[in-house]
């Protein structure tokens, strides 16, 4: 036996573990700043919210910090449970999470994530709270959810006087897990309950009843109850202070808010049936709920829920283009850190002239998707005071919650391959998000749904399309690439609102109209002669399926440029 060994210690000789010395190994992404290192994004704020920069570098903060990255490591490592009861045989119907999730769910409330549209009175709130969630999204994606959810609530409780303590409280920068009744709470948290098995994205086949019960005072206001039946096959963040949710009234879809604790403390009928085994998003709990003598408020008027939850779709909608944006940052400022810290045949992996080409080209879309999105949050902002806005938001949201969500597992997929096998190793947050990628193109809406919802809006007015084309005429003339694209696009418009078969290559078209007019506004030349030199359809066969697939129109220079601009400094 070997002498060290025997007495007792645990030394060994030094050759027996020589080769576990750690040599080459790329630096985490972490003592960072998300915003203040990201040059698009700061450039945004110092245009549109200047007033919001100190808020946004704060978050930046708390997204490139070790430990709240362990926090979201945690939270999808240890996965919600769902406790129909407690150990005295009482339903409870409720779902336990690690601390982790509500030490980050407390974070995303305090820097007012879910709410800083609706709590400043400055210009472009919007705006600024859009830049929020984009960074918010570069910290965990399962919190994301609820905070998107909270953020469109206020909508349709500010459409109801019946739900005016609710308004008061989403603008609640107090994050609290419990199930005390609303006027006890800082604040809330909002669920959407919509989704049924046999109709999908098919609203109109709610197959959920509501009859009505009685009126009576709700906190100082008149409110309408009905007692619903039903089961919901999707609802997200069961543990929710309440949910808006659709039901029938003889026949017609209409629209009701849930709320999980009723004015004397007692629990509302909501029986939660069991939470999805989900791909991504493992953090947050999503469910099958069963109402059963389950008590609402009617917000609006019997059957007009389509049309009033259409009116909370479009902050939705904005939300995943921002936060599918954001996620596709995090992947490209992963790739970036891997790359830059790692050597590989005498240089570091990301001067390798193919891996500069990828990275180049990741980090155009990333730019690209990013101001599409913030192009639409600016839309929101004047939604009600500029007819062009409203006009060409109509489109611009369903477009670019089409395209960014559609594009995000395409960059988490050419991220992973930066890293290696390291990618695809759960203690890498590169494999979380390569799982999450995908889902936010399934969420409030399919592809499919977005396309058609574009060719809709376009068929039934066509103003918005004279909206889409009005934003690009002041750039036509100063390059000709942009020029010939927009010509493409208005062809596909024609064709589309004639047939549905080409609405999907034409809302891609849409999109890259409004990327390229903002890379236009607001980027670098190379990033523009990088975009318009590859993503434009001119038959110069300059670029390929795949990112990193820049040729003939982009040098290594030029590539190297752009790679760079994208960089965050640790």
């Amino acid at each position: 036996m070997n002498q060290a060994l025997s007495s007792g210690t645990l030394e060994a000789p030094a050759s027996r573990y020589g080769t576990h010395k750690v040599l080459n190994q790329a630096k985490p992404a972490t003592g960072f700043n998300a915003f203040t290192g990201d040059a698009v994004l700061r450039a945004a704020i110092e245009r549109e919210a200047p007033w919001a920069a100190d808020r946004c570098e704060a978050l930046g903060a708390v997204a490139g910090d070790e430990e709240v990255q362990e926090l979201a490591r945690l939270a999808n490592r240890h996965l919600p449970e769902l406790k129909t009861h407690d150990r005295f045989g009482n339903r409870i119907d409720w779902v336990d999470f690690h601390p982790s999730w509500h030490q980050l769910m407390s974070l995303a409330w305090k820097h007012e994530v879910p709410n800083l549209a609706w709590r400043t009175n400055q210009k472009n709130g919007h705006y600024a709270r859009a830049v929020l969630s984009y960074v918010w999204n570069q910290v965990e994606s399962g919190t994301a959810c609820p905070t998107g959810m909270a953020y469109a609530s206020y909508a349709g409780f500010e459409a109801e006087p019946a739900l005016t303590i609710w308004a008061e409280k989403a603008k609640g920068t107090e994050y609290e897990n419990s199930r005390r009744e609303v006027a006890d709470k800082p604040s809330v948290v909002i669920g959407y309950a919509m989704t049924e098995k046999q109709g999908g994205s098919d609203l109109r086949e709610t197959q959920t009843t509501a009859r009505f019960s009685h009126s009576e005072d709700y906190h100082g206001k008149t409110a309408h109850w009905y007692e619903l039946t039903g089961h919901k096959w999707f609802c997200s963040v069961p543990q929710s202070d309440g949910f808006f949710t659709l039901a029938k009234v003889n026949g017609d879809v209409t629209c009701f808010f849930l709320p999980r604790t009723m004015p004397d403390g007692s629990f509302n009928n909501f029986f939660v049936q069991r939470l999805k085994d989900k791909a991504g998003n493992k953090s947050n709990a999503s469910s099958e709920v069963e109402y059963a003598g389950t008590m609402a408020i009617r917000v609006g008027e019997e059957g007009h829920g389509i049309r009033e939850i259409l009116s909370h779709a479009h902050l939705t909608r904005l939300d995943f283009a921002i936060g599918s944006a954001g996620l596709m940052r995090q992947s490209l400022t992963l790739a970036l850190q891997h790359t830059t810290t790692r050597k590989a045949f005498g240089t570091s992996i990301a001067d390798r002239p193919m891996m500069t080409n990828v990275l180049a080209d990741i980090a155009v879309e990333v730019e690209a998707a990013t101001l599409m999105a913030l192009r639409v949050a600016k839309a929101t902002d004047q939604l009600s005071e500029v007819e062009h806005e409203r006009l060409l938001a109509r489109v611009a949201t369903p477009a670019a919650k089409f395209f960014n969500c559609s594009r995000a597992p395409s960059i988490a997929y050419e991220a992973l391959q930066c890293h290696g096998g390291n990618g695809f190793i759960e203690e890498n947050p590169m494999a979380r998000l390569y799982r999450e990628a995908p889902l936010n193109s399934v969420w409030e809406g399919t592809a499919n749904m977005m396309c058609m919802d574009v060719r809709r809006a376009m068929a039934k007015d066509p103003r918005t399309i004279q909206a889409l084309f009005d934003e690009t005429r002041p750039l036509l003339g100063q390059d000709a690439r942009f020029d010939a694209l927009v010509l493409h696009t208005e062809t596909l418009v024609r064709e589309a609102v004639e047939d549905e078969f080409v609405a999907r290559p034409m809302t891609e078209a849409v999109a890259r109209v409004l990327q390229g007019a903002e890379l236009l506004r607001h980027s670098t030349q190379e990033v523009v002669d990088t975009f318009l030199g590859t993503r434009v359809s001119n038959g110069s066969g300059s670029w390929g399926s795949h990112y990193g697939t820049l040729a003939f129109t982009v040098d290594q220079a030029k590539a190297q440029k752009v790679m760079r601009r994208a960089v965050v400094a640790g």
